[in-house]
């Protein structure tokens, strides 16, 4: 019999759903994740028609959005149906969550704008979302009161020349004064190279190696900070450590320009009033603090006694410093930055210290990476420590730093004898996993230090494992090498004098990278970083941002500009990368076809070739195996090809038909020309038969049907006989390789390229204890100042492979952003499950798969305001079930059994599918 209390209970309970029923609100659907220009809450932007997001998140089955509707408003108070006096976007008809363009009022410098966003769905009408919030930063140029200033010299100590540019950190400061308490204050800041910023005493932010780096030629980014709850009424003070970042350069000199800062606070009262502390005459500088020299590539030297307590508080006695310059202000121009800084990401811990000689320990940090060292220690006054970074040991346990290329790599500490010190660099960044200490006071302790990684903020998006431990490793290393390498810009490697932004090594990597991280604002940045490098001829640099000059006139390099901009559109949803360089790449490829294309259709420009190809150690015994080096004009001309069909792709998503009719039209000229040029009919192979060239041209679609079986055949027995299932290709190759030959029906060949331990592979380096992918896949056996142990280029299309082919998990082209997904995980005899997940712009996206003899599972999950179409494993609809029921029963629609899978049409939810296959 049911109890009083029950009775209750159960009423509520009948009440509530009545409720939610009539007003069609479900409290499972909640709108949250909301970002402006994919960004949480970003201060200071100066984009003036912003971007607005969110994520419909409801466990529910088919759920779509149906309508939205947005307030922006000035205040909180005012963020309400009826009071919204920014924007109130009404009920707007569509399913589209993400990238929503502001329509409101015209933004203007300074403001706040708070807002909500409530969407309708199939299933119902959500609850408003929680308020979120952007500010915009100075529009104007000449809203800037502050100026910039610095210490324009070089002293004994920092020694400066063209092998050696470290300088000491400069040291700002300035004491103010307020007769109230602020109700808002706001920062502007940009410290040229790299800065650190100190209010009242505190360290404010976790930004490290701040700003963003960019070509300082054309523009310079600043930071905006809410520093509301930080000054109070009475004396402050605002200090401020710059260093060289990649201002002061590097290895440079001839472009160097010391060290500068911008600073604007702006105080605002609750009677409307505005008083401003900006950077001018009036402030301090000295670089006699304890930062004695700093620089990326050599590292920093930091003297304990050297230290200035209370330095950044109010009342310090700063007679002893120096009247600041007023420095010119850097050529480029001065922009507010959306792209999120470094920060310390993760840390790790030392597995091992082991004794080189009496004043010598080794650190091993078990797991090559990018970052810096934190250490503890205790001794007399005085003592200085040695740190020296590496990813190598000699024979005899020391360090090896030959392929820093000359970076010294040294970050040097001298005690102040005061207890147990505990330091970690300012402005310092190394590759390593080894690490040297000198004249550490006692015997040091794996407890003493930890490993603090540095990257760009950004959610790992990815998760990815199977049955498989060689592959798992793989991953793992790539995931290492990856994080390794976000700088602001993307790098090919984070240790040696380069950790350059060459664009070549990112191609298609940036696309298996998206996977594994929320790299959308990096690579936009980088995007637009590869357009400031144009010339007025047109042409495009290999590196961006450009602090080596490298114009060499080529198809794969530059070429990037393009393919990173279609991997946004297609993974992100992210338009405005092709609406934004459209004219700029069009450009970029008509100067490459009016300068180099040759009468008969030929594109012969690429410098580079198949870079890092494995050296011929195959064809030393046998002069019968074809040569590994690709014919330049053939790559050059497929990638003009492809660089030609891909602008007709951005030319019809913009509506730019006559564009798109004429990119066709010399796309097929060029097909044609390419055919006659370098298809041997009779060997059924092209150019000189590399497994490149043959792949090249069956990726780009540049067969001839009737010779499309014979060139697959061709390239397949090349692998199987000449290579022994081994991976031939280098950076070009590698990108097209593990979806060329799954294309071709070869999905074998490729996971058992894999599996090889031997030279080459990606096996080959983790049996020689690789914790991240190698530079060349003979690193171990090459002259140690030549290789980077830690670099991304060769893993081409493999993490593609992983996510789109072994998981399932592809965004349809056709409704970018994984707005619409194609589920088909290809099954490999030797693999008995795979778990992934991945968040998109929509929200969180898994497929986890075993099987089990003929019996397969296969559990997923799609976004609310997603759908898919999923391609299971069975050859009759009678074999699959899902969540114990017949597909109809599940209420599945089916569209056809074919290829050995059964497809299915799916919208949002968790699904369970079973099958017999």
């Amino acid at each position: 019999m049911m109890k009083p209390y029950e009775s209750v209970i159960v009423r509520k309970t009948l009440i509530l759903l009545l409720v939610m029923c009539l007003t069609g609100a479900s409290k499972l659907m909640a709108v949250d994740n909301l970002r402006c220009e994919m960004v949480t809450d970003p201060m200071g932007i100066d984009i003036t028609t912003p971007r607005l997001s969110w994520e419909l998140n409801d466990k529910g089955r088919n759920v779509m959005q149906t309508a939205y509707r947005i307030l922006v408003a000035s205040t909180m108070d005012k963020l309400k149906p009826g009071k919204a006096d920014l924007w109130d976007s009404g009920e707007v008809s569509s399913d589209n969550s993400a990238y929503i363009p502001y329509g409101g009022v015209a933004l203007k410098s300074r403001m706040t704008c708070y807002w909500k966003v409530c969407v309708t769905t199939n299933k119902g009408k959500s609850e408003w979302s929680k308020p979120a919030r952007w500010t915009m930063g100075l529009l104007d140029g000449g809203e800037w009161k502050a100026q910039w200033i610095g210490l324009d010299k070089a002293f004994e100590w920092d020694n400066p020349t063209a092998d050696c540019t470290r300088l000491s950190a400069r040291y700002f400061r300035k004491d103010f004064r307020t007769t109230r308490r602020p109700a808002k204050a706001t920062l502007y800041i940009c410290g040229l190279g790299v800065y650190k910023l100190h209010i009242n005493g505190k360290t404010i932010g976790r930004q490290e190696l701040a700003p963003t780096p960019t070509d300082y030629r054309k523009e310079v980014k600043y930071n905006t900070f809410d520093l509301t709850g930080e000054i109070g009424k009475g004396d402050n003070a605002i200090g401020v450590i710059v260093g060289n970042g990649r201002f002061f350069h590097m290895r440079r000199t001839d472009r160097a320009e010391f060290p500068k800062l911008i600073a604007q606070l702006e105080l605002e009262y609750g009677d409307g009033s505005r008083e401003y502390v900006v950077s001018d005459a009036s402030w301090k500088v000295t670089s006699h603090g304890a930062i004695g020299a700093n620089n990326e590539y050599d590292g920093e030297e930091y003297d304990a006694r050297r230290e200035m307590p209370g330095w950044d508080k109010a009342g310090f006695d700063d007679s002893a410093w120096l009247p600041v310059d007023m420095t010119a202000a850097p050529e480029g121009k001065l922009g507010a930055q959306i792209n999120n800084n470094i920060q310390v990401m993760d840390v790790i811990r030392p597995t091992g210290v082991t004794r080189l000689n009496d004043t010598t320990y080794i650190l091993d940090m078990g797991q090559n990476f990018s970052g810096r060292l934190k250490m503890k220690v205790k001794g007399e006054r005085g003592r200085e420590v040695k740190l020296r970074f590496a990813e190598f040991l000699n024979d005899d346990g020391s360090v090896n730093l030959d392929n820093l290329r000359g970076g010294l790599a040294t970050d040097k500490y001298t005690l102040k004898g005061e207890g147990t010190e505990t330091w970690v660099p300012c402005f310092a960044i190394h590759g390593f996993r080894y690490v040297e200490i000198t004249n550490y006071p006692g015997t040091p302790s794996i407890d003493d230090f930890e490993g603090q990684v540095l990257y760009d903020d950004m959610r790992q998006t990815g998760y990815f494992a199977t049955s498989d431990s060689m592959i798992n490793q793989i991953y793992h290393n790539a995931y290492w090498s990856v994080r390794s390498n976000y700088r602001g810009m993307p790098t090919d490697c984070p240790q040696r004098t380069e950790r350059m932004g060459w664009t070549g090594d990112r191609a298609i990597g940036s696309y298996g990278e998206s996977f594994l991280f929320d790299n959308n604002n990096l690579y936009a940045k980088w995007v637009h970083d590869i357009r400031i490098t144009q010339r007025e001829d047109g042409s495009v640099s290999d590196i961006a941002p450009s602090y080596w000059s490298s114009y060499t006139d080529n198809m794969t390099w530059p070429g990037t500009y393009l393919t990173v901009s279609k991997m946004l559109y297609t993974q992100f949803g992210n338009i405005q990368p092709i609406t934004e360089h459209y004219a700029s790449m069009k450009k970029w490829l008509y100067y490459m076809r009016d300068k180099y294309l040759t009468p008969d259709h030929i594109m012969p420009r690429d410098v580079y070739g198949d870079w890092c190809t494995p050296p011929e150690l195959f064809t030393a015994n046998d002069p019968q195996i074809p040569s590994l080096i690709t014919d330049k004009a053939v790559i050059g001309t497929a990638y003009y090809y492809y660089m030609l069909k891909t602008m007709s792709w951005f030319a019809s998503l913009l509506g730019k038909d006559g564009d798109r009719n004429e990119f066709d039209e010399q796309a097929a000229v060029v097909k044609e020309a390419y055919n006659n040029k370098f298809l041997d009919k009779e060997k059924r192979s092209y150019s000189n038969n590399t497994v490149t060239s043959n792949l090249l041209a069956l990726s780009f679609g540049l067969v001839p049907d009737d010779y499309r079986n014979d060139i697959a055949d061709n390239m397949v027995r090349l692998i199987e006989n000449d290579f022994k299932g081994h991976i031939s290709t280098g950076v070009i190759g590698c990108q097209w390789l593990m979806r060329g030959l799954t294309e071709i029906g070869r999905l074998d060949l490729a996971y058992g390229m894999l599996q090889k331990t031997d030279y080459p592979s990606f096996g080959y380096m983790i049996k020689k204890g690789a914790t991240t992918i190698w530079e060349h896949w003979n690193g171990d056996g090459m002259e140690r100042w030549i290789d980077s142990q830690n670099h991304v280029m060769l893993l081409g299309d493999l993490l593609i492979w992983f996510y789109e082919n072994m998981a399932g998990i592809k965004s349809d082209d056709a409704h970018p952003g994984f707005k619409k997904l194609i589920m088909k995980p290809l099954l490999i005899d030797r693999l008995s499950h795979v778990d992934c997940s991945y968040h998109s712009v929509h929200g969180q996206i898994t497929s986890s798969w075993k099987k089990d003899g003929a019996s397969f599972q296969w559990n997923i999950t799609i976004p609310a305001n997603s759908s898919a179409t999923v391609c299971i494993p069975a050859t009759a609809l009678d074999n699959v079930t899902e969540s114990g029921k017949s597909l109809s029963e599940a209420g599945i629609s089916t569209s056809k059994v074919e290829g050995g899978y059964v497809v299915c049409e799916i919208g949002s939810g968790t699904y369970r599918f079973k099958a017999v296959r």
